[in-house]
């Protein structure tokens, strides 16, 4: 069965629905998890999306994987492995139990979860990067309405484009041209 692509306005419940499967996979991961992020469109006050809960569980270390994934085996997560992704797994949620999410675990600092939490984080800064993507993202959904896979490869170079310009105004800040910083007396 092909999964369809619908955009739907925000839904003020979504916080919400995070922090339900956050507590419940918290609860099952004890020490193993550090955190657990809540990204994607969902996590963007106001932010119309396909109304998919995305989480990034963050460990410390890699070597907790096997433990991670094996207490989320009973959960009914099945571990879909990085799908060409270092430092994020996926995992295949259960089907019989709502509501509709992704689950990721990436490892701390990684660039997969530094790429998510930058990127959600300049949607919630910036009103119209945000209102530029949902308008992106219907016309996609509009494009591909049963192909995921076009959906998200056409949202990429957007995506890529913020994480430019962050990661750009990220170093004009580390690095200033200002004369009296270069010369050490600001």
């Amino acid at each position: 069965m092909t999964e369809s692509v619908e955009i739907v306005d925000h839904d003020p419940r979504w916080p919400s629905v995070f922090e339900e499967l956050r507590t419940r996979i918290a609860r099952v991961l004890g020490f193993h998890c550090q955190r657990i992020e809540h990204v994607g469109s969902t996590a963007v006050p106001g932010l119309a999306g396909r109304g998919i809960v995305d989480l990034d569980v963050v460990i410390s270390d890699p070597s907790a994987l096997p433990a991670v994934i094996g207490r989320l085996r009973p959960l009914g997560y099945t571990h879909q492995g990085d799908l060409g992704v270092p430092g994020r797994e996926s995992f295949g949620c259960p089907p019989h139990r709502p509501p509709r999410h992704h689950l990721y675990v990436c490892v701390e600092g990684s660039t997969a979860l530094v790429r998510h939490l930058t990127f959600r984080d300049q949607l919630r800064r910036n009103t119209d990067t945000a209102a530029a993507y949902v308008e992106l993202k219907r016309s996609l959904a509009a494009r591909h309405p049963d192909d995921p896979v076009a959906y998200v490869e056409g949202k990429t170079a957007f995506i890529s484009q913020i994480l430019d310009q962050s990661a750009e105004s990220a170093r004009s800040i580390e690095s200033p041209s200002h004369p009296e910083v270069i010369h050490g007396t600001l």
